[in-house]
């Protein structure tokens, strides 16, 4: 039996880039320890937080875990910019996985708003 969550499609997106994230950082080498950590930490909060935040049962619990989502995806962006930065990833690298944080960005928004729509 799956969980409700686990049919939204920007939990599936979120976990997808939790996943490329861990692939890329698989490859970092000694001592880029601390940027690893710490940017497959906030890419994995990203998906564990909508699921949390799906299992609410108020308005406002979901809107708190889904802003706790929101703002992983902005604790991504600077780690990301690091890694380009001392070519951890590529540039190609770089934009593909921001543009999936803007993707999962826009879903969340979309997610938070229609908790302001329903009753």
């Amino acid at each position: 039996m799956a969980f409700a969550f686990e049919k939204l499609l920007v939990y599936q997106k979120a976990v997808d880039f939790a996943d490329s994230i861990c692939q890329h950082t698989e490859a970092f080498p000694r001592g880029y320890g601390f940027l690893s950590d710490q940017l497959n930490r906030a890419a994995l909060s990203i998906a564990a937080n909508i699921a949390e935040g799906n299992g609410r049962f108020t308005k406002p619990d979901r809107r708190n875990f889904f802003g706790i989502a929101r703002g992983s995806i902005q604790e991504c962006v600077p780690l990301l910019e690091l890694a380009r930065r001392r070519n951890r990833v590529s540039l190609d690298q770089h934009t593909l996985l921001k543009d999936q944080l803007e993707e999962i960005g826009r879903m969340l928004a979309g997610l938070i708003n229609s908790l302001d729509e329903t009753n």
